[in-house]
């Protein structure tokens, strides 16, 4: 289903200000690793937003994400604070991990590895004569 304009410009809200929190309670860098909000989907009756967090170099992700849970409460109370003007209810927030950088990383090493094959297995162009 299609997202609708005003699903978009809630999670846009929120995804300017969640940032913001994480680097103020500084949740952007985790065991030496980049934490970041990839996207932030609003369901449509925009009670619930799913938070996807991308990391980079993060060493143990489902701890990080963990630490990141733990402080749910705190990330709610200022998110309120900062969007309580613009909405009438805050969203339950749930916060999931985004593997899409994992799926792009395994694909460039299986084109990689693809392209490595076809030069070995097609002749070389100037042995013809």
């Amino acid at each position: 289903m299609e997202e609708g304009k005003r699903q978009k410009q809630v999670a846009a809200v929120l995804s300017e200000d969640l940032n913001d929190i994480f680097r103020r309670l500084n949740l952007n860098m985790i065991d030496g690793g980049m934490v970041s909000i990839s996207s932030v989907k609003v369901t449509p009756d925009l009670l619930e937003a799913r938070i996807y967090i991308s990391m980079f170099k993060v060493e143990n992700e489902k701890t990080a994400l963990k630490r990141i849970e733990s402080h749910a409460w705190e990330i709610k109370k200022e998110l309120t604070a900062r969007v309580k003007h613009q909405l009438r209810r805050m969203p339950v927030l749930k916060f999931y991990l985004d593997d899409t950088l994992d799926h792009v990383f395994k694909m460039e090493a299986l084109f990689k590895q693809i392209e490595e094959e076809r030069k070995q297995h097609t002749p070389e162009e100037g042995n013809k004569s």
